[in-house]
């Protein structure tokens, strides 16, 4: 039997319509198309639940596995957007259906247990984040089974967030101080990463691009020009990886088997073991 997995659209309409212009497909479509390639005995749902209409197409007990994407929403802003998916996140730790999130997957399950979601005092992290480690947990964890003691991973947020009871960081860097978390919440149990193991270098610098206004006011960059100069940068590794080197990026990032190791051990460690408990193998 297939895998049944539910991709969870973290963006509203405004939001998915422009990462459609910048990138030709939405955050989830993107996210599904990474999955199928992972795990080809895949069939793939999605729920935009920013929506007032969202609703998942099937219960969730019948997925065997759910993926949060990420969204340009902030968790602290509110509103019914917002509420909507922090509330599909208590409804999955409640159902005990396996989920994953990157980056606003991993703040929507963060913020539905009862942990914090804020605005980094240290600042954005956009393109790559450097250096992440995985703490004493992380080491003998399986979502960062065969990660090294140092590695880097494409990313793109300016929130991060305070761990709830039941919350253990498993990794973290400079900037983050939780790069990748378990979180146990009403008998349900999340993994999930501050950082984009889905993206490619192409989508990565198409936020880049959509972003070049906010960079340049941060001094992220000189202008904008030299934020569309990054985008072209990273865009141009998909083909010629071992550019990598003058931009300091480590091989970490230049495969898609190294960048979406943290799916495969969610697919092989939560999700085929438990369609296998209910009888799906």
């Amino acid at each position: 039997m297939t895998l049944r997995l539910l991709i969870v659209e973290g963006n509203s309409a405004e939001g998915r319509a422009l990462y459609r212009v910048g990138y030709n497909r939405t955050a989830s479509e993107s996210y599904a198309s990474t999955l199928r390639a992972l795990a080809p005995d895949t069939t793939c749902d999605t729920v935009c639940a920013a929506d007032a209409d969202a609703s998942p197409p099937a219960a969730l007990e019948d997925y065997d596995g759910v993926f949060i994407t990420g969204s340009a929403l902030n968790l602290y802003d509110g509103g019914p957007e917002v509420e909507r998916q922090i509330a599909l996140a208590r409804a999955l730790f409640a159902a005990g259906t396996p989920f994953f999130g990157s980056c606003w997957g991993l703040q929507v399950a963060c913020a539905a247990a009862g942990g914090r979601v804020f605005k980094n005092p240290r600042g954005r992290e956009i393109g790559v984040a450097r250096n992440i480690w995985p703490t004493e947990a992380g080491r003998a964890h399986p979502l960062l089974r065969g990660r090294p003691p140092a590695y880097d991973a494409l990313c793109s947020h300016i929130d991060v967030v305070e761990l709830p009871e039941g919350g253990v960081a498993l990794a973290s860097n400079a900037l983050a101080p939780v790069q990748a978390a378990e979180i146990v919440h009403d008998g349900g149990v999340f993994w999930g990463v501050q950082y984009h193991p889905e993206y490619d270098f192409a989508e990565v610098a198409a936020i880049v691009e959509r972003r070049a206004v906010a960079l340049a006011s941060e001094g992220f960059v000189e202008d904008e020009d030299a934020a569309h100069a990054f985008a072209r940068d990273l865009r141009g590794l998909d083909e010629h990886p071992r550019a990598a080197w003058r931009l300091g990026i480590g091989d970490s990032v230049l495969t898609r088997e190294a960048r979406t190791m943290e799916l495969v051990n969610f697919i092989e460690a939560r999700v085929r073991p438990f369609k296998s408990e209910r009888g799906r193998a």
